[in-house]
């Protein structure tokens, strides 16, 4: 049978909230999965490339293309830009799109709104990391989120959906509205919690056992390891906040080993420091897998760099949920040329 040329769609960010939507455990479960097809060596994972403009260099634009093989394959890549000045304007820091390549010609079948997408695999992965790595520790009662922009609220979703539940919700930002908006949001989501919002980092790192760090930070801010020293389990999404005296100070699991010594990244930062990788303990896919025990004495830092792959899996699933429900939307005629000689 020769082979076809697939029919190209276009989903848009409605409908991929609406196949996310309260479907939590199922995301954490297929991020978990790619992650173990990853360690296992069944993914294509080049370096993400940054687009950056001497004009703007608070902005970028990162391409991040990806292959994922299994059962049925997907290639492709998400296109996402980070201007924070949009937050000023009223509009959200980050916009994405993401392209679906079928694996056995190449073509891309879908365009799909990806900045969903992409918070919804940061937050899979951080309640993955949340779950996997406070198991032989206890699950921390005191959860503190630094930086409140639509990261924070998904990983915080994430965890609700998941099982979590906190005696204490800590907030901080720069921006007090943008705290205030946190707790607002919190406090409908979860009815009765308990939530407060700190004027510092240093008060809510030192009262929080589970830290989320969701910030547009470029450089290190927090350098003190001292405030650590109650060995909470820190999520280190936004990858820069940390000085390297706290992250060699730590039990390092990172989600890609070369992927996350990149960039100045708070471990790379440490790698460059210490001239060597030895403060990486291993991957998540190690914890998954059972081949790494997390300390229950140390403070534990999970630093993910973000894999193509996971936006793959996720944006796969929110297109086959789609197709389903028959909703799909077919761009006819988009691929126009398909005779060689006419």
């Amino acid at each position: 049978m020769s082979a076809q040329v697939p029919p190209f769609a276009v989903i848009g960010g409605g409908q991929v909230a609406g196949a996310l939507a309260g479907r939590e455990k199922e995301i954490v479960e297929l991020v978990e999965q790619t992650y173990r097809v990853h360690g296992a060596g069944g993914t294509v994972n080049p370096p993400s490339y940054f687009l950056r403009f001497p004009d703007r260099p608070s902005s970028r634009i990162i391409a991040l293309p990806a292959s994922l093989g299994g059962e049925s394959g997907v290639d492709g890549i998400k296109w996402i830009s980070s201007f924070p000045g949009n937050v000023a304007e009223g509009i959200p820091r980050a916009s994405a799109v993401l392209i679906l390549n079928d694996p056995a010609t190449g073509y891309p079948y879908a365009c799909l709104e990806s900045s969903i997408i992409s918070a919804t695999r940061t937050a899979a992965s951080a309640a993955a990391a949340a779950d996997r790595l406070s198991r032989d520790r206890g699950r921390p009662r005191r959860v503190g989120f630094v930086g409140t922009g639509l990261i924070a609220r998904y990983i915080h979703t994430f965890l609700d959906g998941t099982g979590w539940s906190f005696d204490e919700v800590g907030v901080f930002d720069l921006a007090e509205d943008s705290a205030e908006g946190f707790r607002g949001y919190v406090s409908r989501a979860v009815p009765g919690a308990r939530v407060t919002v700190h004027d510092s980092v240093e008060s809510l790192v030192r009262s929080s056992d589970l830290i989320v760090f969701a910030t547009v930070a470029g450089e290190p801010h927090v350098h003190d390891p001292d405030w650590f020293s109650h060995h909470p389990l820190v999520l280190n999404v936004s990858l820069r906040d940390l000085s390297p005296e706290i992250v060699l100070a730590s039990f390092n699991v990172l989600d890609d080993v070369d992927h996350c010594l990149k960039a100045n990244t708070s471990p790379h930062l440490a790698e460059q420091l210490t001239g060597n990788r030895d403060f990486v303990d291993g991957t998540l896919d190690q914890v998954l897998s059972g081949a790494l025990t997390v300390p229950a004495g140390r403070t534990v830092v999970f630093s993910p760099f973000g894999l193509g792959v996971l936006d793959l899996a996720v944006g796969r699933y929110v297109h086959e949920r789609v197709a389903r429900s028959g909703d799909l939307a077919v761009v006819d005629d988009f691929f126009h040329e398909l005779s060689r000689h006419g």
